[in-house]
């Protein structure tokens, strides 16, 4: 937690970027019955019943101190589609960074073992040598800010039907220069030394020395 947490609290750097990767499901649901448009005084109406139109998978990075983030739509989350994402993030969006600090769960294709099973020796070992992997501790993915981005993504973008992928590529594509645009960034407030003090119970000593305990008391 703490690796992260300093991870956090480090200046920007353009040449040792920041990022944080995550990833969710959205169900296409495709319209069973044509809707209603919009008329004066009365709202759009659609029908409750809908078609179910197969599943699609989001990658996004998140760079909460530039304000930029990107979203992959894929149809499946395997280490292969890991893999093609961390080969982007290294070539497409950061050709200049010297390493790129991912923040990213512990799911079992998150890791350097994927990109080689992906690619060949060489080129895997160019990708890993440029990525430096902090990991969230399990049961704490709130501390990853990729799921503050996604929680957007969710609310503004994905709250309501989309029936095809052309379509959810086409809005998730909107709704990323929009945000780039305007360079949102994420104000992150929780740092190490509010951990001690409302997580204390994972730190023993802190508890102890409050107290008035120390180890040779025992």
């Amino acid at each position: 937690m703490e690796d992260v947490l300093n991870l956090y609290a480090q200046p920007y750097d353009p040449k040792r970027p920041v990022v944080c990767f995550d990833e969710a499901r959205k169900e296409l649901h495709g319209q069973a019955r044509q809707p209603l448009p919009p008329a004066p005084g009365r709202p759009a109406r659609e029908d409750y019943e809908y078609s179910r139109e197969g599943t699609a998978n989001l990658f996004l990075f998140v760079e909460p101190l530039a304000g930029r983030r990107h979203v992959a739509v894929t149809d499946h989350r395997a280490g292969a589609d890991f893999a093609q994402q961390m080969k982007h993030l290294c070539d497409v969006q950061y050709p200049e960074a010297d390493v790129i600090r991912v923040v990213l769960d512990n799911l079992n294709t998150h890791g350097p073992g994927s990109l080689f099973a992906a690619f060949e020796p060489e080129e895997a070992w160019r990708l890993v040598r440029r990525l430096e992997f902090h990991y969230t501790p399990k049961h704490a993915s709130w501390l990853n800010m990729a799921e503050l981005e996604l929680s957007v993504l969710a609310r503004q973008c994905l709250d309501r039907r989309i029936g095809s992928v052309a379509t959810l590529v086409a809005e998730v594509a909107a709704w990323e220069q929009h945000r780039n645009t305007a360079q949102v960034k994420i104000n992150w407030c929780f740092r190490a030394a509010d951990a001690h003090v409302k997580l204390k119970h994972l730190y023993p000593q802190l508890q102890r020395e409050q107290h008035g305990i120390s180890v040779s008391d025992h």
